[in-house]
This record gives structure tokens, sequence and C-alpha cells, in this order.
């Protein structure tokens, strides 16, 4: 797990301080998934992890920060998926559809994210923006290097926009890919 920590927007880090981080959010994740967002704190996640909370709050310095770290790396490390679709639409719904899935697959992450991420923790931010740039990054991947930014810029919007509805309780989780699906179709349609 340490080299795949590397690839995350995080600053360089020893190996030792690696697998503290890998510890913390390996028991965020759990405690997450046992108590929800609401009730886990950093020293909660301390404790399981076996350090303590002044080292956990050396790496995280919020609990919006230690959620968007956790959906970070859940997007990043996630296998790709293969496309296969013949046309560029179908790709693209391929991505859209494997996000979503990403997504749905842990509702209390993405339900702490969704609130996290709104937050003004500068390090949220800075995964905020990673975030986005993976997105815009597989979406183009699916369309073509020579995707036009504004379409690129449509696409993000609506996969944040799926992800704020879903954790305002608009959309459940589970629907997310069929709705991605279907905006994907109307967008590429308009831009045709």
């Amino acid at each position: 797990m340490t080299s795949e920590l590397a690839m995350s927007p995080r600053r360089s880090l020893k190996p030792q301080q690696s697998e503290t981080v890998t510890r913390l959010l390996d028991a965020a994740l759990a405690l997450l998934e046992e108590i929800g967002h609401e009730a886990l704190t950093i020293r909660l996640v301390a404790g399981r992890a076996g350090v303590s909370p002044a080292t956990a709050y050396t790496y995280f310095s919020s609990k919006d920060h230690l959620f968007a770290e956790l959906f970070w790396r859940h997007l990043d490390l996630a296998t790709e998926p293969e496309l296969t679709g013949g046309t560029t639409t179908e790709r693209l719904q391929e991505t859209l559809r494997h996000i979503a899935g990403l997504v749905a697959s842990s509702p209390a992450l993405a339900a702490a994210a969704n609130k996290s991420l709104l937050g003004t923790d500068p390090e949220v931010e800075r995964l905020r923006l990673s975030i986005g740039s993976l997105w815009l990054e597989r979406c183009r991947r699916a369309i073509g290097a020579d995707a036009d930014p504004m379409l690129l810029r449509t696409l993000t919007f609506a996969l944040s926009g799926a992800l704020l509805e879903a954790g305002m309780g608009v959309l459940a989780y589970a629907d997310l890919a069929d709705h991605l699906e279907a905006a994907a179709a109307v967008i590429m349609r308009s831009n045709a």
C-alpha cells in the first residue's frame, strides 16, 4: 500500500510516515463504515491506528481533510475500466458508470466526502482540485485528447452535481450511474 499512497497528491513522505498515513486511512475507513462520519473523530481514528492524536493531526488537519483524502484514494487507486464502446458517447458512458460505481460502492465514504469536499480547509481544496482533475482526465481519455475543454468542464459539472444531489438525498448513490449515463447522452448529443 505504501507505493500506492505515493501516487496521492500529498507531500513526499518517508516510508515510515507513509505507513502511518496508510494505517490512519485504513482505520478511518473501517470506523466510517462502523459508526458513520458524524460520530467519527480524529482521536478515534488515531486510537484504532495505534498512534497518538497529535500524530494523526500531523497528517490530517481536520476530519474533512481525512475524508477527502480517503475519497481521493478510493477513486485514484481503482482500476480504470477497459473502454470497449464503439462510439465516443458509449466510452464516456462507460467511464461515468465506472466512477458512479466507485462512489456507490461505499455510501458511508461518499456521504462523508460529499460534506467534506465543500469545506474550506486548504488541504481539502488541494484534494478537491485533484479529484476534479482525475475526473477530467478520465473523461478526456474516453472522448479523446482533442476533446473540447468546455465539454470536459460540463461533464465535470455533471459529475459534481450528481454527487451533490446524492449527498442531499435527491438521488440514491446506487442510481448515480443511470443518471450520469443519461446526462452523458444529452451532453454529447448537444455537442454534436
